[in-house]
């Protein structure tokens, strides 16, 4: 069965932004604008996959300290206490929240792990050539990925707005700890992962 013609192989490419399909310049030294939205436009990213496994990597190490280190120092008439993102899950379930316990968890703790292994695995399959069919398998996962990535920020948001509400002096305060910026770097890391890593890669194989 004969395969079907490639954007690239055709001179063509789309934006990232509006997916406006253009076509390419015959000199790869000539810096192409999209004629509707005005962002740049190329043919593939460059450094892709090195950028991309150098972001994951920095956002699994600070994984560790996120989770082992308080995201959160609250003083209650004079007493201190410190909460992990672990520590406010169990305590939300203790108070009987179960339904906040569970958004905080899936939010802060499973999305990052999930989002960190479906990169990891995009990363150590793009140069395999698999089927088709899973290949497209693969480029639903990075959709998925990048869209539910954004959701990992939960935990932060709340952080914020615990600490901008709950000052009330001597009687009570509550700051962010080293946990909630580990976390947040974790958040941002991700997400420039996913950004840097260009799903057209997977599609640069030769398919069976």
């Amino acid at each position: 069965m004969k395969k079907p013609p490639r954007a690239r192989s055709l001179g063509l490419a789309s934006c990232d932004i509006c997916r406006q399909i253009v076509r390419l310049p015959n000199s790869p030294s000539i810096r192409l604008q999209c004629p509707r939205c005005g962002g740049t436009i190329h043919s593939r990213i460059t450094h892709s996959l090195s950028r991309t496994w150098a972001l994951l990597l920095a956002s699994m190490i600070l994984y560790v300290p996120a989770n082992v280190y308080p995201v959160m120092k609250n003083t209650y008439l004079g007493a201190e206490s410190d909460n992990t993102i672990l520590s406010g899950v169990v305590l939300f379930l203790k108070e009987g929240d179960w339904v906040l316990a569970l958004v905080i968890f899936t939010a802060s703790i499973i999305v990052p792990l999930l989002k960190m292994v479906s990169l990891l695995y995009l990363l150590m399959n793009v140069r395999k050539a698999p089927h088709e069919r899973r290949a497209r398998q693969q480029t639903i996962l990075y959709r998925v990925t990048e869209l539910v990535g954004r959701w990992s920020m939960v935990d932060v948001f709340v952080i914020g707005i615990l600490t901008a509400l709950v000052q009330m002096g001597v009687i009570s305060t509550v700051e962010p700890g080293i946990g909630a910026m580990a976390f947040g770097a974790v958040v941002v890391l991700t997400m420039l992962a996913a950004i840097s890593f260009d799903p057209r890669l997977i599609w640069d194989r030769d398919l069976t």
